[in-house]
């Protein structure tokens, strides 16, 4: 079924909202304002709350609207569909703007919080302009088709589409990937391929020199190393950190710098010269926070870090010996349970980090680290509907979110990065 209708507001997950007959329909590919012919999705004759839809023609477009850099990512009705970029139809300042009204909708409908577009800056990361918000990418994933090439689904479909190239990816990565001949194919076919080059920063040798990069197939070596090294200077210190090859890193170029700096940066605010703080990271992965959290924040600051992938904490140990930190109790398990058998000098921090998993930490890591009494939490998030619902969250134990800043680390998607600062209500 095909209608055409007039395109209303942001929504999340990188749709629009518009109305057919009263009902709300989620359009994949529109902007605001817009005038569009979208084709509903299967089956769209039953009674549901909501209908779902793409856009198929534009008859007035947007002034944010673009080609797609991409055309394979954008709407199938102009030959895309494989995903991965569903904001390629949008400008880059038009996705600046579309992720920030994001943000502040969810902090205003689930957390509570008075919020507008305009009070939530959105960096984008150094580079990207110049790009075009393509290449920023160090891993990506694909699949094998049934001939072996590399490829990636079509959207609503079981059709592979091929690919011999990866705009996002990382320049250094398609150089590996080039000179690895994985666009040439040769997989078994239904195999999982992923390619992770870290990006050379402080005069590194790139990586198809150094052999610092991995090629995966079904999660088993077939070049490179297991095991990468990633740099990132922070407060005038250079950082290392090995890291798995299948493992959690930022994906982005710039990510792990910009991420650290704004982190590190309202951490030594809110401690201003605190003598012997307490930190806690948590969902500390292989220690990107921890290690500068850990050196730059005094001499006699005593660190609690959480992460429940043990070969992450593997790595963050080790990345914490090589840096000659012994300032950190480094321990593996479940956050929640982790916290409920906190040693007694490490049970009240100062303050606390945390970087969850898309589906954020949810009320009960939320009543234990209330319950620690940290003076301020700094709350990174990749999703701001977790985010809005952990501020509501902590906002009923008696914190107030005192700031908010979102980093564009992931463009062409409707991702964002957004890091909240909460601060504890005087009595």
């Amino acid at each position: 079924m095909d209608a055409t209708i007039r395109i209303e507001r942001h929504a999340d997950q990188g749709r629009c909202v518009g109305h057919i007959d009263g009902r709300v329909v989620f359009v994949r590919f529109a902007l605001p304002g817009e005038l569009v012919r979208v084709t509903l999705d299967e089956p769209h004759d039953r009674e549901e709350r909501f209908w779902t839809a793409e856009v198929g023609e534009v008859i007035e477009p947007s002034p944010d609207r673009v080609t797609p850099a991409w055309p394979l990512a954008g709407p199938l009705a102009m030959g895309g569909g494989v995903g991965g970029a569903d904001l390629v139809h949008v400008s880059l300042p038009g996705q600046l703007a579309w992720k920030a009204a994001t943000i502040a909708e969810q902090m205003r409908r689930l957390g509570h919080v008075d919020l507008d577009a305009a009070q939530v800056p959105v960096d984008r990361m150094d580079g990207d302009a110049a790009l075009g918000g393509l290449h920023w990418r160090t891993r990506i994933e694909m699949i094998a088709d049934d001939q072996g090439r590399p490829s990636m689904r079509r959207r609503g479909t079981h059709v592979r589409v091929p690919l011999d190239t990866m705009p996002l990816a990382s320049e250094e990565l398609l150089r590996v990937a080039d000179a690895e001949h994985v666009w040439d194919g040769g997989f078994a076919p239904g195999s999982q391929i992923r390619l992770a080059v870290p990006e050379p920063r402080g005069g590194d040798a790139p990586a198809r020199q150094s052999g610092d990069y991995a090629v995966l197939v079904d999660g088993k070596l077939r070049a490179g190393t297991g095991t990468l090294t990633e740099r990132v200077e922070a407060g005038g210190a250079d950082f290392t950190y090995r890291v798995s090859a299948d493992g959690f890193w930022q994906m982005h170029r710039q990510a792990p710098v910009a991420l650290v700096a704004h982190v590190l940066g309202l951490v030594m605010a809110e401690l201003d010269g605190t003598p012997g703080p307490v930190l806690w990271d948590l969902y500390s992965g292989s220690g990107l926070f921890t290690l500068p959290l850990a050196a730059l924040t005094g001499p006699r600051t005593r660190m609690l870090s959480v992460e429940g992938f043990a070969p992450a904490v593997a790595n963050a140990r080790r990345n914490l010996r090589a840096a000659g930190l012994g300032n950190v109790d480094a321990r593996t398990g479940d956050v929640a349970r982790t916290l409920a058998h906190v040693p007694a000098g490490l049970a009240h921090p100062d303050v606390v980090v945390l970087d969850p998993p898309r589906a954020g930490a949810r009320a009960k890591v939320c009543r234990q680290i209330a319950g620690a009494g940290p003076r301020a939490i700094v709350y990174i998030a990749c999703d701001p509907t977790s985010l809005a619902r952990d501020t509501a969250t902590l906002a009923g134990l008696g914190y107030t979110l005192a700031g908010i800043h979102a980093f564009d680390i992931y463009p062409m998607t409707h991702h964002v990065e957004t890091i909240a600062l909460l601060r504890r209500e005087r009595a």
